[in-house]
């Protein structure tokens, strides 16, 4: 074989796998989770106590202005962030159980979908019934959703994520916590009561990173914090910047330390992104366009 055929023959094999070379301004790892805390406006997440995610923003880079899909609601909003595409590519444009006659999964490929066939081990823990339009058949090795038309509190989706993360830790880890949002359409955004459930949600994910340190995995983890909508008074919705603008944190190997990402001329993360970087430093090409990209400015590989 000439080795022009060869070269030809390897890269059709490797894409074949959905797997490709980490881009040369990314760190290529193995580990990633993902966090979202539902509902979480960027100036709430600031007033709350909060000293977790504050630790994460001065270990990583982060921007309190990134951007969710021009729905903000929760279905549609964590099913961009995990596929990497708009609402009308999607598809998935309810927020509850699947209509009548539609498709209950997204028509894009998820990031558990790209992982597993690139060879990672999968999982999802979420705090609403409603993400079973994520757990398709075949792309995830561990999936936790309450029954149909409940909420599971955080403490029990963060006890169920630490226990996996114990026991054998995913690879590609999802973890969504609801009882923000909750607080949000009882009680009102920003107001005291959903502050305290902010602090109840940032002590999860201090247990979900000493879970990972426990395992000696924290060091190798690339870490995304963010959510699906923000909101005010006791809804969010589309047109609405108080709904659409959300907070976006990543720490991890080789992430800019304390690095503020709207630093970065002409930079707009979108939720979206959140996919696209995950692929990147997992080395998965995926095998249909995607809308994001990977927010490469938040990486110094260089160690600059």
């Amino acid at each position: 074989m000439s080795p022009h055929r060869r070269l030809g023959a390897i890269v059709a094999l490797v894409a074949a796998l959905g797997a490709w070379p980490a881009q040369a301004d990314v760190p290529r790892l193995r580990r990633v989770l993902i966090v979202s805390i539902d509902g979480l406006r960027p100036d709430a997440l600031l007033r709350a106590r909060t000293p977790v995610l504050r630790d994460l923003m001065d270990r990583g880079s982060f921007s309190m202005w990134a951007m969710t899909v021009p729905m903000a609601v929760t279905l549609p909003s964590h099913t961009s962030m995990l596929t990497g595409v708009p609402v009308e590519t999607h598809k998935v444009d309810w927020n509850g159980d699947p209509p009548p006659g539609k498709d209950p999964y997204p028509k894009r490929p998820t990031l558990f979908e790209v992982a597993k066939a690139a060879g990672y081990s999968t999982a999802l823990a979420a705090g609403k019934s409603k993400f079973i339009a994520l757990v398709k058949a075949g792309t995830l090795n561990l999936a936790y959703t309450p029954k149909a038309g409940s909420i599971a509190t955080d403490g029990a989706v963060t006890d169920t994520a630490a226990a996996w993360i114990a026991r054998r830790a995913p690879e590609v880890l999802f973890v969504h916590l609801a009882e923000v949002d909750g607080a949000g359409h009882d009680l009102g955004w920003g107001s005291g009561p959903q502050l305290q459930a902010i602090a109840t949600a940032d002590s999860c994910v201090g247990r979900l990173l000493e879970a990972l340190r426990r395992r000696g995995l924290l060091d190798s983890t690339l870490v995304i914090v963010s959510t699906d909508h923000g909101g005010a008074a006791l809804t969010h919705g589309a047109d609405d910047g108080r709904s659409r603008y959300i907070p976006w944190i990543i720490v991890g190997p080789q992430v800019r330390r304390g690095f503020d990402l709207t630093l970065v001329p002409g930079l707009n993360i979108r939720t979206e992104d959140t996919f696209a970087t995950a692929c990147a430093v997992l080395g998965i090409q995926p095998r249909e366009p995607v809308e994001g990209s990977a927010v490469t400015a938040a990486f110094d590989v260089a160690g600059h």
